[in-house]
Formats: structure tokens, sequence, C-alpha cells
């Protein structure tokens, strides 16, 4: 019998589900979430899970879900885009200051992060008046945008120009850290913000509408389609392409102001164009696998294709990975997108103390207050075990350790 490095599990009437998920926990109600979407008809040989994998909205997240001839918004999510990017610097350990304190001030003063809500606020995770920089990375995208809303008026009036180079909230972060050599790192994990939001959600809920006016009848009415050679289709297709060349800018627009923060700081002259990686963890793109042409929606989980680089972090106590695809063919060349959550945010805030979120922080200059108690290093999967599960979708080339880490 020939060994294999992943869980199979059969789905009755359904495509079959591919594990790699060895020695971390499964939450039952991810394995059902899993199973549903295997029983989309048009699924492509089968759904592969990644072992960060946990239940998200609409469909797993962790999960590699092949189509052909349809796709789902839900399992893109409303995050589009979202993903990761670090650069390399110059700069070793023994040239930051002895206190971090003053970097992370110099960071959250550079970016917008966070949110705040309420009549005639301004929402302080955006900009008030953009800078030329987002002024100018913003006219790369207002053409198309322009198209995209000659279609759907409504997504006009949302947070576009204004949040392009900001930060959010959640698990967004923005971190200073140390490889095993102490060389100095800049990393950050951010996507398309509010218009992507508005782009997946009001997308999500057109496709509800047509399930029902087509009487289709679903497992989970999260997973409602556009079949492929409908307007709605194509449409999805061009507005999600769109929130995805979004986010990736917003990467590279807020790593230009990081850096503008940390020379604020340090005195040294430093160059960081070293090993820049920028790679989407929620996202939907044309593949060939196992010879054909198909649609993969990855949500949660990072193109792992032989040689590609990518980056797994972990909590905001915990270490991070820089790392090269294997190019497994039976994942659909991914792997994770990080450690994966073993508790909601709300099981978090009920679960793990102050103290406690203090301790897995140590050493670590970042929030040490209830506010981020939903994101605390307990709320996640080990992040070793995570990646000794996909030893066999990437290899490690960097590992990192954060010393500062900024939270919206």
């Amino acid at each position: 019998m020939t060994q294999t490095t992943y869980e199979y599990q059969d789905v009755e009437g359904g495509s079959p589900i591919k594990m790699w998920t060895r020695g971390v926990p499964v939450d039952d109600k991810a394995r059902e979430q899993l199973t549903k979407a295997a029983k989309m008809p048009f699924i492509f040989k089968h759904v592969a899970a990644m072992p960060d994998v946990h239940v998200g909205i609409g469909a797993t997240v962790g999960s590699v879900i092949p189509t052909k001839g349809a796709v789902i918004p839900a399992a893109v999510g409303v995050d589009i885009g979202c993903g990761m990017m670090a650069a390399r610097t110059s700069l070793v350990a023994s040239d930051l200051p002895d206190n971090l304190a003053g970097i992370r001030s110099a960071i959250e003063a550079a970016v917008p992060h966070g949110r705040s809500v309420g009549r005639g606020k301004r929402d302080k995770g955006s900009w008030g008046d953009p800078p030329r920089v987002v002024v100018d990375a913003w006219a790369k995208l207002a053409e198309r945008f322009g198209q995209i809303v000659a279609k759907y008026p409504r997504l006009k009036n949302t947070n576009n120009l204004v949040h392009l180079g900001t930060l959010g909230t959640g698990n967004h972060f923005i971190e200073l850290c140390l490889d095993t050599e102490q060389r100095v790192w800049v990393m950050l994990h951010s996507g398309s913000r509010g218009v992507g939001n508005a782009i997946g959600t009001f997308f999500i809920e057109l496709a509800k509408q047509d399930m029902r006016k087509w009487h289709i009848n679903l497992p989970d009415q999260d997973l409602a389609y556009f079949p492929e050679g409908t307007d709605h289709f194509d449409d999805y297709v061009e507005a999600v392409e769109w929130a995805q060349d979004f986010a990736a800018l917003n990467r590279r627009v807020m790593m230009t102001h990081v850096l503008d923060a940390l020379r604020s700081q340090i005195a040294k002259p430093f160059d960081a164009e070293c090993e820049a990686v920028n790679c989407h963890h929620n996202y939907v793109t044309r593949e060939n696998h196992f010879g054909e042409n198909v649609l993969v929606t990855r949500k949660g989980a990072v193109r792992a294709a032989k040689g590609t680089m990518g980056i797994i972090p972990g909590s905001m106590g915990a270490k991070s990975f820089i790392v090269r695809g294997l190019g497994n063919a039976e994942s659909f060349d991914s792997c994770s997108h990080g450690a994966g959550r073993v508790m909601s945010r709300t099981q978090a805030k009920k679960l793990v103390t102050l103290d406690e979120h203090i301790a897995d922080t140590a050493g670590v200059e970042c929030r040490k207050d209830e506010g981020v108690i939903d994101e605390t290093p307990k709320a996640y999967k080990p992040i070793e075990a995570v990646m000794a599960a996909q030893a066999d979708l990437v290899e490690i080339v960097h590992t990192l350790k954060q010393v500062v880490c900024v939270k919206g």
C-alpha cells in the first residue's frame, strides 16, 4: 500500500477530501463544512484541506476547492486577496534600539490601523487625506474600478482609495522579525480592505439570489455559485481579480510606509529589497492541474507550486516561516496560510486571561490589553505542528520570530 501524507475521507454523493492534518486538531464542524463543499457537483478531483483548517463563513478556512464550470463567491470570502508580504532588510538585531516602543509607535503613526465607527466620525483605519503615494497607487486601479462600478453602482461609495495602504483589524498585522541569523525582516498581513469586503458581500448575495431564481437546492446556502458562461460569473471574476490586485498593491504601499517609519527610528542606512515575497491566501485563479484547466479557490491557503516562495505566519507570539513550494500535485500545489484557529474569537475572550496573553507575548513589543485577547497565541494551533503536517508541501527557507507586532 502506498504511504500517503494526508488523511483520505470519502464523501457519500460527492468528491473525496484529502487532509494534511496529521498531528493537528480538526474541529468536527470544519469536517462537516468541508463535506458540504465536496458534495457540489462541479468539484474537480477532490477538496484539499490544509493543516490550519478551521470553520469559516461560507467555506472552511484552510481549504483548496478546485472547480470546473462554476465559482463559489463565499469560498473566496469577503477578505478578497488577503495575504502576506515580507522583505528582508540589510539590518541585523544589533542595529535595533534596546527599547522597541519607538519603532512600534512610528509604524502605528505611519499606517492607519484599527477601526472606529460612529456618526460624523472618520474611521481611524482610513486616510483622512491620502498621501501622494496612495493617490498615485490608486491611479493604477481607478479605471478598472470605474468599469465595475458602471455595472454595479452600489460598489461606488465604498472605502476604496481611503483604505489603500491601511492595515485593518482582526488577524491583520505588521511585524518586525528576526531570522535565525539575527537579520531583520518586515512582515505584514492584510487584504483588499473595505472595498474588497463590499465586492465579496455583494456577489455572495447575488449568487444566493440566482440560486433562488433557478430553484437550485444547496447543502448550504453559502455554497451559492455562478455557473461559467453567465454574466454574473464573468463580472464576479473581473471584480475579484481587481480586488486581488488592490490587495497586493495595498501591501506594497504599506510596506513603503513601514520602511519609512523604520528609517525614521534607525540612523543607519539600510536596504530592504532582499527576498521580498507578496502572496495571496484568499483568492480564486485559473490553473492547470492533472492536465486540465480549472478554477482553484484557496481560502486560507497559499500557492506552493515547485519553487514558489510563500509566507506562513504563526500567532503574535510564535514563529513564522518563509517557505518554498514543493509542488505537491495532490494538494493542488498549495500549503497552509498560517497556524489556524483552535478557539473562536468569542471563546478566546472567555477562556484566556490577560496575564496569560502577557506571558505568551513576552519579548514582543505589542499590545498587551483586553482588546487583542481574540488574537492571543493560545487561540491558534501550534505552528510547529502545522509545519510538520505539511512537510511534503513546502520546505522552510527562513524561520522568523517577531520582536515588534502592530495590531489594529
